[in-house]
């Protein structure tokens, strides 16, 4: 029924080497930034299994972690960008209106009268809340949607669509 890709959810990524220890920087997305090494194995998308995440610090944007397999420098910037999975059967649940970024992806947008407005290529958290990047028909480039309640006011993941309120400008109309 539900194929990998269904059943994992983006948790973090890692951002470099930090040290010459092997030790990464660690971005992660998940609320409590430190929980992400309660959701092992993390899994990555060439197919590495992490089986052991341990945090040893804190750095700007990030956190200072230990990950089992790697020991140098040279291993860790060589993993610079990668996306970790976790099992979503490893996260917690979620309250009703929050939603993990990966099932958001590729959700077509709609405006309330039915005009699908593109499809959700991204999300940004910059520390100002979600923006949700979306491309489509008529789109020159990506339109930043800021994903609040007011502006989004209906994410429908067993339909698979999100009806937005965008404000007035923000995507081109077709008169």
């Amino acid at each position: 029924m539900s194929g990998d890709g269904d059943s994992r959810v983006v948790v973090g990524s890692i951002a470099g080497a930090f040290g010459v220890r092997g030790e990464v920087r660690l971005k992660s997305y998940c609320a409590d930034p430190a929980a992400i090494a309660d959701y092992t194995p993390l899994h990555t998308e060439d197919g590495r299994t992490i089986a052991q995440v341990v945090i040893t610090g804190e750095t700007k944007g990030a956190l200072i972690a230990r990950l089992d397999g790697i020991a140098t420098k040279e291993q860790a910037d060589a993993l610079r960008g990668t996306a970790l999975h976790a099992a979503r059967d490893r996260l917690p649940s979620l309250p009703d209106d929050e939603f993990y970024h990966a099932d958001l992806l590729g959700l077509p947008v709609y405006d309330g009268g039915g005009t699908m407005l593109g499809t959700v290529k991204a999300v940004h958290d910059h520390g100002a809340g979600d923006l949700l990047e979306v491309h489509g028909p008529g789109l020159k480039s990506t339109v930043l949607l800021p994903f609040t309640r007011e502006i989004v006011p209906t994410v429908d993941l067993a339909a698979g669509r999100i009806v937005a309120d965008p404000p007035e400008g923000l995507f081109p109309s077709e008169a």
